[in-house]
């Protein structure tokens, strides 16, 4: 047992992972050795998903091939098409997430099996279902009808479509395809390390999915971006850099600013930065890019701290006529593909993950008898 155990396991390894690498130091983010900067923009989200699940970027026919056998994975199976009314009624975004996937697993034809092709098949569906997961739950609690999907729709379009229920443009798709992209893993974050802990125990992939949709939901994991935009909607745009320093003042938190991993700028916040302008510029308001904008450079000035991938997340969503309350499960339609990789590089060489504890209770103390106490 270590002498000074450290709290939040900061800096202890917890596994080896071929999938992705962080830099912190110098900023760099890579999927199994390509840096993002040479990715994003590059590369469509089936690409990375294929890379990151099955271990190399495809050529064109086995990205045809792949992108096939998820057009044929949408379907989500009776249990949870019988249960998403109800659900949608009655749990919120990622409560429901987490009860959705869970049944679609029920009617998995390779539920029983955490054989290689069998998890190689359920990491597809999941990716596949995901977007049609969130696209029918909001469609479900907001009454609305979905548009058809295209068959040569792509995630990226297809979710835009169903979600807004307009056609996007392509530079729209585009962008959130990016945005999927730099989603899709970044080494052993909390969700993924809760998967990774699941599948361990060689339980199955649904449940190990299950596990990092429940970690997810904690507020001190995903749901940055979703404060992010409120912080936003509910600021003066005259009075940003006011409130911004008031709220330093009083010791709050500025949602979207700092990682525990990188000490420069986040790679992603990059992308989404220059994103998010270009939105702002076309959508014809750039109040909220211009609001970030000096909310980053006050925050920068006091704290010295860089936004992460949240921040500027945030309004790229909004612009993309994205609910607020569903950036989470966005974030979640595209880390599947890192998920259920990592469940995936589990299996393939276990060993059950059961860390030490530092016990720091009372000790040598004497029973005594309930009418003695």
């Amino acid at each position: 047992m270590a002498d000074n155990p450290t709290k939040g396991l900061a800096d202890v390894v917890a596994a080896s992972t071929a999938l992705s690498d962080i830099d912190g130091k110098a900023g760099r983010l890579s999927y199994r050795g390509y840096d993002i900067h040479d990715l994003a923009g590059r590369t469509s989200f089936e690409e990375i998903a294929y890379l990151l699940q099955r271990g190399a970027l495809p050529n064109r026919a086995q990205l045809d091939a792949y992108t096939a056998e998820l057009a044929e994975g949408r379907s989500l199976g009776p249990l949870a098409e019988a249960c998403l009314g109800a659900i949608a009624e009655r749990q919120e975004p990622m409560e429901a997430l987490r009860s959705l996937v869970s049944l679609t697993g029920a009617d998995d034809p390779d539920k029983n099996s955490n054989a290689p092709e069998a998890n190689l098949r359920k990491a597809a569906r999941l990716t596949a279902q995901q977007p049609i997961l969130v696209a029918r739950y909001h469609a479900a609690r907001t009454g609305a009808t979905l548009p058809e999907i295209d068959p040569e729709a792509g995630i990226a379009e297809a979710f835009l479509h169903q979600i807004t229920g307009r056609r996007p443009s392509q530079r729209e798709i585009e962008i959130f395809d990016t945005c999927l992209v730099l989603h899709a893993d970044h080494t052993m974050n909390a969700s993924t390390f809760a998967a990774r802990v699941c599948a361990a125990t060689l339980s199955d992939m649904h449940s190990a999915i299950v596990a990092a949709l429940g970690t997810l939901k904690g507020p001190l994991h995903g749901g940055a971006n979703e404060q992010v935009m409120r912080t936003l909607e509910a600021m003066d745009p005259r009075g940003v850099a006011r409130a911004v320093r008031e709220k330093l003042a009083r010791g709050e938190k500025i949602m979207g600013f700092g990682h525990r991993v990188y000490k420069t700028e986040d790679p992603r916040a990059t992308h989404l930065r220059r994103m998010s302008q270009e939105l702002a510029e076309a959508s014809g308001d750039d109040t909220y890019f211009r609001m970030s904008r000096e909310m980053e450079e006050v925050v920068f000035a006091e704290k010295g701290l860089y936004p992460n991938v949240d921040f500027y997340a945030a309004t790229v969503y909004h612009y993309l006529g994205i609910p607020t309350d569903l950036f989470t499960p966005v974030f979640s339609i595209s880390r599947m593909a890192g998920w259920t990789a990592h469940v995936i590089e589990q299996h393939a060489d276990n060993r059950l993950i059961r860390p030490d504890s530092e016990y720091v209770g009372e000790r040598d103390k004497k029973w005594l008898p309930i009418d003695e106490r």
